[in-house]
């Protein structure tokens, strides 16, 4: 992806809100309000799997929340801030804004910021909190966390060794539990680049009238460091109105 390099700041206080308004609006996650009622989709995992790619490339938006555990995984080319969790809110064709939990240096943890919309992405600093354009060598656009078109939908599509597992209670609701195997450049899309080069196992809960995904949950290998990484993600609020505006457009 290309980004603009010139350096804009904005004021601290702006990267301060966008936080805040994430991590507040991340506190209502979970199921959605009204969970659909209908037919289900047939007990079959190729079948689940088709109406499922259809239905999370119609998407329009969704709140999205990535959360690590084990090894840590960087963003930056200096390996100094390791990603804990991102919370953020995704509308089409490519806008996006984020909280991020990180920790710097091994030793501080923070939150930043993260605003993106069509190639523009902002980034809070770490030390002065101000929003900067994503400087070289960073690589943390919040609108790849969820791309229905290039990245869900061919997801769903190209999974190998897929089977069901089951229908469970998860996140309020039933959803059909399905795993299969990931290439390694599809797990890079939906993971905003936080996990390539290695095909994945990765176990999907599915709501059985929707189609839509609802939670993944995946283990990695850590580029560097060599040890398994936990992820977990947890989609809600699909079709919902999100504002999402740049740095200076923030009150």
């Amino acid at each position: 992806m290309t980004t603009s390099r010139t350096q804009t700041r904005w004021p601290r206080r702006s990267a301060a809100l966008a936080v805040a308004v994430l991590l507040g609006a991340a506190c209502g996650g979970g199921a959605d309000a009204d969970e659909p009622t209908g037919p289900t989709l047939p007990a079959d995992a190729g079948a689940i799997l088709t109406a499922s790619a259809a239905a999370m490339g119609d998407v329009t938006s969704v709140r999205f929340d990535l959360r690590r555990g084990g090894a840590p995984v960087y963003i930056d080319q200096f390996e100094s801030i390791a990603i804990d969790r991102v919370v953020g809110e995704f509308t089409v064709p490519q806008s996006a804004q984020a909280a991020l939990d990180v920790e710097v240096n091994d030793s501080l943890k923070t939150q930043l910021a993260a605003i993106a919309l069509g190639p523009e992405v902002w980034l809070s600093n770490p030390i002065t909190g101000e929003f900067e354009t994503l400087p070289d060598g960073y690589d943390i656009d919040p609108s790849r966390f969820f791309d229905p078109e290039d990245g869900w939908r061919p997801l769903l599509s190209g999974l190998a060794d897929i089977q069901l597992l089951g229908l469970e209670q998860r996140d309020g609701g039933e959803r059909y539990h399905v795993r299969g195997t990931a290439t390694a450049a599809q797990m890079k899309i939906i993971t905003a680049g936080l996990v390539g080069n290695q095909d994945v196992e990765i176990d999907f809960w599915i709501q059985p009238v929707t189609g839509l995904v609802r939670s993944a949950a995946f283990t990695t290998i850590a580029p560097n460091e060599g040890g398994d990484v936990d992820w977990t993600l947890e989609l809600s609020q699909y079709g919902d109105e999100f504002t999402i505006v740049p740095p200076d457009e923030l009150k």
